[in-house]
């Protein structure tokens, strides 16, 4: 039976639904799989991780801009750095539990994982496939260190594998699959009865506002 490991991080929801995604996939297709989820910044350091967790929610909610600017400088300079030095020593723990399960393949929808893995893998601590779920419409640096210890991205768009490679990156282990989607988006509802049980009107169209956790069914009346 082959093994799979799957890593997140719970900074918004997008990273774990791709995670969650995939393993109900890999769930539904193959039955010779084991299959673990696993939050890899939790997993490592508790109370990091409901700090940075903490911090990222409530920039996010007050001031998108400034996670913004975040967001942008991690790939370069200062936050770079202590974004890379701090995977090091997180890789020390996260080792014991790849030690324990021993998977095959290594899947991570945030780039700490991925990071986290290939360090270990430069130190031929483990010899696992790892494949990196690129949770973005757009490159950022912190998805590629390491890169060429990476033996599969998977990326939003035929776009994104244009830009990496022309950062370098093979072409041949980079797939434009798009972002990882629940099986219920492929399965077939009753419109009449939904727009029933929401209280909208079948004749008149509703635009679907999401946001973060919050999501609204905007009426527009003369569209």
């Amino acid at each position: 039976m082959k093994k799979v490991l799957i890593f997140y991080a719970a900074y918004g929801g997008g990273h774990l639904s791709a995670a969650r995604s995939v393993k109900e996939y890999l769930e539904s297709h193959y039955s010779d799989v084991e299959i673990r989820l696993v939050d890899c910044v939790k997993y490592v350091n508790k109370t990091l991780d409901k700090v940075t967790t903490t911090a990222y929610n409530e920039l996010a909610k007050k001031a998108p801009w400034a996670w913004g600017k975040i967001y942008s400088n991690s790939q370069k300079g200062v936050f770079a750095k202590v974004s890379n030095d701090s995977n090091k020593l997180m890789s020390i723990k996260l080792n014991k539990l790849l030690q324990e399960f021993s998977p095959d393949l290594v899947i991570s929808t945030h780039p700490f994982g991925s990071q986290m893995c290939t360090i270990l893998k430069k130190k031929e601590k483990i010899h696992a496939k790892i494949a990196t779920i690129m949770t973005d419409y757009a490159p950022h640096d912190q998805w590629l260190v390491n890169s060429d210890l990476i033996d599969y991205f998977f990326v939003a768009h035929e776009g994104m594998k244009q830009d990496l490679v022309k950062k370098g990156i093979d072409a041949k282990k980079i797939f434009a699959t798009g972002i990882p989607l629940s099986n219920r988006f492929l399965q077939h509802y009753n419109k009449k009865e939904i727009l029933e049980e929401l209280g909208l009107v079948e004749n008149k169209k509703t635009v679907l506002f999401f946001a973060g956790r919050r999501i609204w069914a905007w009426k527009i009346e003369n569209l």
